[in-house]
């Protein structure tokens, strides 16, 4: 199977030794992030534009941090434009909600299950044995409201009707890739 063959909307199976993301994508993450992407597993999800938006990352960096996010919202229109929603106090208002809501509050602690289990997968593949963040998710789940980047990442990632409270993100946020990629993609025909 090739880079291609995996639906842009389900994570694949990416990592050092496996040579399914191509330099173009890579190029691209690098241009979003300004650097250079570390630790990545697959593109976990494609903006509409065709860049990655969202990348899965291995739960050790290379360089032994032990990292949570598995996640990670590489499209800076995307992420300023949750940054900017995070400074409308939302994320107090969502906290609340899960106080009183227990339907909600189920729905959000279902969403860490599935990004611990997830992100156990990314680390058995990788080889990779992480006790430092057994338990821990990320974005405060599953009882607080903490990086609404990391709740839209896992709803993209993953899909909507995952987290209740990302797809709340997406829906807030509106088309940010509607004026084109934010970074121009290189062609590169490398899987």
């Amino acid at each position: 199977m090739t880079h291609k063959d995996v639906p842009p909307h389900e994570p694949g199976v990416v990592h050092r030794d496996n040579p399914r993301i191509d330099a173009a994508d890579e190029a691209a993450i690098q241009a979003q992030l300004k650097r250079r992407p570390r630790g990545i597993d697959s593109v976990g999800h494609r903006c509409p534009c065709g860049n990655p938006d969202v990348v899965t990352t291995e739960p050790r960096l290379p360089d032994g941090t032990p990292f949570p996010t598995t996640f990670y919202l590489t499209c800076p229109r995307a992420a300023s434009r949750i940054g900017t929603l995070e400074g409308s106090h939302v994320m107090k208002e969502m906290e609340e909600r899960l106080a009183t809501d227990e339907e909600l509050a189920a729905a959000y602690r279902s969403a860490h299950e599935r990004y611990l289990a997830l992100r156990a997968e990314v680390g058995e593949r990788a080889g990779l044995d992480v006790p430092e963040i057994d338990g821990i998710s990320a974005g405060g789940m599953p009882d607080r409201v903490k990086c609404l980047h990391v709740l839209a990442g896992q709803s993209l990632a993953m899909g909507r009707g995952v987290n209740p409270l990302g797809d709340e993100v997406l829906d807030a946020l509106g088309e940010w890739w509607a004026s084109g990629p934010c970074v121009e993609r290189p062609d590169s025909t490398d899987h």
